[in-house]
This record gives C-alpha cells, sequence and structure tokens, in this order.
C-alpha cells in the first residue's frame, strides 16, 4: 500500500476541538441531562458530569472544531517542500467550508487521500458529523456511506504503525520520539486547547499548534515510506 502512495495526491490534516462551551451548565437543560448519561461510561467514581466536560471535546454532539489545519507537499522531490493552511475562526462554519473548499480544489475524489494520526477513529467522523449537525455538505473524499473499508480515500498514520495488530494505540508524540522526528507537542498539549481558547482567546497559538501535528504527520507518513524528511526551512505557512 504504502509504494502505492502517491505523495502528491496526499492531503495531510489534524484538527483540534473543543467543547462547546465553556461550562456544561451553559448548554441547554437537555444537552446537560445527555450529557450526563454519556459521561457515566467513562467517567471516575468520584466525577461528576459537570467534572468531565473538558472530555466533551471529543465527542462531536458536544464538541466543535476550532481549527483544521491541512498541509501538502508541494514539491515530493528532494529537497521536499511542504506548504501549510490553516481555518481558525470563531464561525465553525466557516472552518468547515473553508475546509471543504480547499479539498474540493486539491484533486479529485479519485486522486485525493486524507492523511491524519488516528484520523479514522477522530479526525474523519468528528469532521462529518460536524458538518451534518451544522447543515453543510460532506465532501465526496469524506463520504463513507456505501464504501467498503478498501475503498476509503484515507491514510491513518497510526493505523500503518499497528501493522496488523488491533490492540496497539501510540500517540503521535512517542511515534515522532522513536522514529526521531522533531516533538511536536513543544508548546502546549491536547488538554490545554479549550482553556487556550475559551480564557486566553488564542486562536493563533491553537493554529501553531495544530499546523505542527501536521508537519508531524506528514514527517512520520515519510519515514514509513522510507523517504528523507522536509527540512525545517522548506515549511510554509500559507496566510489568508
Amino acid at each position: 500500500m504504502l509504494e502505492d502512495l502517491k505523495l502528491e495526491n496526499i492531503l495531510f490534516l489534524d484538527i483540534e476541538t473543543v467543547p462547546i462551551s465553556m461550562e456544561a451548565g451553559l448548554v441547554s437543560p437537555r444537552l446537560q441531562e445527555l450529557w450526563e448519561k454519556k459521561s457515566t461510561y467513562f467517567r471516575a467514581e468520584d466525577e461528576s458530569a459537570e467534572d468531565a466536560w473538558p472530555k466533551a471535546s471529543l465527542y462531536a454532539e458536544f464538541g466543535r472544531v476550532v481549527c483544521i489545519s491541512a498541509g501538502v507537499l508541494s514539491q515530493v522531490g528532494d529537497p521536499k517542500r511542504f506548504r501549510i493552511k490553516s481555518f481558525a475562526y470563531e464561525d465553525e462554519n466557516a472552518i468547515l467550508e473553508g475546509f471543504s473548499a480547499l479539498v474540493k480544489r486539491f484533486r479529485s475524489p479519485a486522486e485525493i487521500r486524507l492523511c491524519a494520526h488516528n484520523g479514522k477513529d477522530f479526525d474523519f467522523p468528528f469532521l462529518c458529523r460536524r458538518m451534518v449537525i451544522s447543515g453543510l455538505p460532506i465532501p465526496v473524499v469524506l463520504q463513507v456511506a456505501g464504501r467498503k473499508p478498501w475503498e476509503l480515500n484515507f491514510v491513518d498514520t497510526m493505523e500503518l504503525w499497528k501493522f496488523g495488530e488491533y490492540r496497539n494505540f501510540t500517540s503521535l508524540k512517542l511515534l515522532t520520539e522513536v522514529l526521531g522526528i522533531p516533538d511536536p507537542k513543544d508548546d502546549m498539549d491536547g488538554s490545554q486547547v479549550a482553556e487556550v481558547y475559551y480564557r486566553d482567546k488564542n486562536l493563533e497559538r491553537i493554529s501553531r499548534y495544530c499546523e505542527k501535528d501536521v508537519l508531524a504527520v506528514a514527517q512520520v507518513l515519510l519515514r514509513l515510506k522510507g523517504e528523507l524528511l522536509i527540512p525545517e526551512e522548506n515549511v510554509e505557512i500559507v496566510q489568508e
């Protein structure tokens, strides 16, 4: 599979999500009741639904997207060049619409491949669910209904690293460490995103964090393919 992957057809991505409100008490009573039920499956015995609210960012029904960063190899020959663009706004619809427009411009549905770390279990379904909730059309490349697993245009670096093992979960941070790739988590981690968003209102910092993850995913895939990495000086952040 890796030998058949054309690097120029891959759109690398990462998303950052937060709970739909800063506190559970700020959502509707009905949604609070549903969160109470949902969170019983994973919260500790001495933990309340309110205490567990930060985990709402992991569920599309209770969370929202605050940033999508996408990257492409603008030059696949060595030295490689990489371009990254981020969509980070207060308006989630603007983020989703911006990303969808980028996907449509990038490649035809038959050629494009979306690549993320743990994308099949998180990024891809989260985006689809939020698009449905927001009343937006799902881009063809993200549509899964009626398609067989091998027909999906998804590449998941965590799945590739499993090498057929089903019980293994390897974080991007650990994978970059063992593969000798610069640590993308040098500023913050995922547990801090909601605080940076709601308290600090610093979308710029979240974007930079997300962009580093996108670059790390690309570097991991290159290592898995036995390719040379992207030189740091050849990474371009595309502004609006």
